[in-house]
């Protein structure tokens, strides 16, 4: 067990929204104050989300290791621990460990309504492994 963590990692994610191993820790439940969930999310090597969007935005705080974010028709950046990401409403992309380090990050989520992600298609081996050059 890793005790350098901030977070244990958590439960694991279906793979029906990553490729790999992603696990999350849930750290704030959406309440009657709150319309946002926040969690700890942990992404092995060669782990990343599908491509998806959120009608109110997402947050990320990059809190160890490196990866990736890419919003569609954009080329992808480089992330690593102490950067944060604005993951604008409604705009597709996708987030993820690089292929040699995992990625942990504290995602905040916006709920509109019932809503707070639509999953679209995975992101292919070939657009994930054309971004391990943009490091």
């Amino acid at each position: 067990m890793n005790t350098t963590a901030m977070f244990p990692p958590g439960q694991k994610l279906p793979n029906d929204s990553f490729t790999g191993n992603a696990f999350l820790t849930a750290l704030v439940a959406r309440d009657k104050n709150n319309d946002f969930t926040v969690g700890s999310l942990t992404y092995e090597p060669n782990t990343r989300s599908y491509w998806h969007s959120h009608p109110k935005g997402q947050v990320l705080i990059i809190i160890d290791g490196e990866g990736f974010y890419q919003e569609k028709g954009k080329p992808a950046r480089a992330i690593k621990k102490g950067d944060v990401v604005i993951a604008p409403e409604n705009v597709a992309h996708w987030h993820g460990a690089s292929s040699t380090t995992k990625m942990v990050d504290i995602a905040i989520t916006n709920y509109q309504g019932d809503v707070q992600a639509t999953w679209l298609q995975p992101v292919t081996d070939e657009e994930y492994n054309s971004v391990q050059t943009h490091k």
